[in-house]
Parts: C-alpha cells; structure tokens; sequence
C-alpha cells in the first residue's frame, strides 16, 4: 500500500495544475479554447506569437499549433484531442514535435470550465512529466498563455 501512495504523490508532483477565473461565462471560455481564430489570439508565452493554428475540436480530432518567440524561433505542438464536453471539459494530449513533425514524449492536458455566475472558473492540469524540472518549464508558459487568455476575453 505504501508503494502505491509514493507512487501516487510522485505522478501528483510531476503534474501542473493552475487555476483561474476569468470574466466571462464557461460558453465564451470554451469557444476560445476551440475555434482556432480566437486560440490563435492568446496561445503562447507573453510576446509570443502563434502563426499556426490548426484545431479539430472532436475526439480523436488532431491540432497543431506554432508558438513564435520574440527572438523568431519556432515552437511546434500537436495532440489529439480525448474528450470534449462543451462548455465544461477538455481533454486533448500534449507533444512538442521534433523534426520531421514527428511528436515527442505525449502528456495530457485537462482543462475544466465551471460557472460561477458570469465568470468561469478554470482548472487547468497537464501531466504527467518525466520531471519535477519538466513541470516547473510548462509553468511559466501555461501561467503566460492564461494570462494573455484573460486579456483577451476582457477585451471582448
């Protein structure tokens, strides 16, 4: 039994999880996670930019995304997508790609939208990674893109 709890807390230590709650209904918060015009407005670290946005919202539809830093270099990423529960859940896998287009190492990526009133409460979890190092990298980014998400919605 003991084995399983480490076991447990091992995986739990290596998965990011992020809340936030943003200023807009789940139906809004969802639709800017899914149509590839509105996600191509906020994805990405600050000063990034995304020049490619490809997102088949279904399970086992594919996306693609390209991150550009400030400095011009390119960061490619895909998946499948698991689960969709529109306005409440997605559930899609996570690879950076490596030549060729080829993916990576695969973690998955869970993002929940409960309503609370007018605002979304949004729960964001990604794992499991190799490392505690591994999660530590995604944190900054993921912190970055959900900041510029709640910039983008403010806008309107």
């Amino acid at each position: 039994m003991a084995a399983r709890s480490s076991a447990g807390s091992k995986s739990a230590s290596r998965t990011l999880v992020i809340t936030r709650v943003l200023d807009a209904p789940p139906s809004l918060v969802f639709k800017a996670w899914t149509d590839p015009k509105h996600a191509a407005r906020w994805w990405g670290p600050k000063g990034f930019t995304t020049t490619y946005c490809k997102l088949d919202v279904r399970p086992g539809g594919k996306w693609r995304i390209c991150m550009r830093s400030p400095q011009g270099k390119d960061y490619w990423a895909q998946g499948v997508y698991r689960e969709i529960v529109e306005p409440e859940r997605l559930v899609f896998t996570w690879a950076w790609e490596k030549p060729k287009g080829r993916p990576g190492r695969e973690t998955l990526v869970r993002v929940n939208f409960a309503e609370l009133g007018e605002k979304t409460k949004l729960t964001f979890r990604h794992g499991v990674f190799e490392t505690v190092k591994d999660r530590n990298s995604h944190r900054s980014g993921w912190s970055q893109s959900l900041d510029r998400l709640a910039e983008y919605i403010a806008k309107g």
